[in-house]
């Protein structure tokens, strides 16, 4: 076997894998909201030389710049589970997209390019992984590829989003307790 990826590992998963195979990529998510492999994950992949796919990186919509308040979740959409995307949750997490979306004005970008730049300024071991369903929006998260942070841009985007501000868990809480990453 030549190369090992793996999915939603915590870091003690993570490291007993590659104690009996190299481990060359770990799939996770990780955007702005979804911070949680930042304290053991990350650095534990960073230690073992394991680099890190990021999925994920526009919250599934939330961080794109285009979701509204009244937006309607048919009943085949998962989002319409997801506790980030209900009632008084999906009111802050849009509250917070808000002041990301002043940034993103500030620097002539747009919410979801700023989003993809700040994933992708975290390392060169991480690899955003972006997806669009319309073609204009691909070439919108494409640009995020020329983009460079500087540190001030850097500090007005944790300050619009500091770590743990998101509201409610990324999935429905029976899917929370069987993710290893969330142990």
């Amino acid at each position: 076997m030549r190369y090992i990826g793996l999915s939603e590992v915590s870091a003690v998963t993570l490291r007993k894998a590659a104690a009996v195979h190299p481990i060359s990529d770990l799939q996770i998510e990780y955007s702005l909201l979804s911070r949680g492999i930042e304290e053991s994950i990350l650095p534990t992949a960073r230690e073992l030389g394991t680099g890190v796919t990021a999925y994920g990186v526009l919250s599934r919509g939330l961080l794109s710049g285009h979701w509204k308040p009244d937006r309607e979740l048919t009943g085949n959409d998962f989002r319409g589970h997801v506790p980030r995307f209900q009632g008084e949750n999906l009111r802050a997490n849009l509250a917070l997209v808000d002041a990301l979306e002043k940034v993103a004005k500030s620097m002539g970008i747009t919410v979801a390019q700023v989003a993809i730049a700040w994933v992708a300024s975290r390392g060169t071991d991480i690899v955003p992984l972006v997806g669009a369903r319309r073609r204009d929006r691909l070439a919108e998260s494409l640009a995020a590829a020329d983009l460079a942070l500087t540190k001030d841009h850097l500090a007005a985007i944790e300050a619009a989003i500091p770590a743990g501000s998101a509201a409610g868990d990324r999935y429905p809480s029976q899917q929370m307790a069987v993710l290893d990453s969330e142990r």
